[in-house]
């Protein structure tokens, strides 16, 4: 019986010195393979960074030489117009105290 004693106590110890010796220190396995998937995650972002650079750089460059975006541009937010065209805006005839209804036009 103490031989079965003997085989418990030093499996478990084999098994604690494998165990430590795979998870123990300051860089365990788990602790890597956190560090692996923080690292594809930054990777990825940094991907998706460098795209939206190129983007924008591609973008820069349509607004300071194509005259076609600098005109859209120039339409959409600025109100610019070509002589000749005419411009219909819409306007609401709200009065500014909310609870009154507008006026219709007469």
């Amino acid at each position: 019986m103490a031989s079965w004693g003997r085989r418990i106590v030093t499996t478990v110890g084999v098994g604690a010195v494998l165990y430590f010796a795979i998870e123990g220190g300051e860089w365990g396995t788990v602790a890597l393979a956190r560090q692996g998937a923080h690292t594809r995650a930054l990777t990825d972002s940094v991907t998706a960074l460098t795209h939206a650079v190129d983007s924008l750089a591609h973008f820069k460059s349509l607004v300071l030489t194509d005259a076609a975006t600098q005109e859209r541009i120039a339409r959409e937010q600025f109100g610019y117009v070509r002589s000749g065209e005419v411009v219909y805006r819409v306007v609401d005839r709200v009065r500014p105290d909310s609870t009154q209804r507008a006026t219709p036009p007469k």
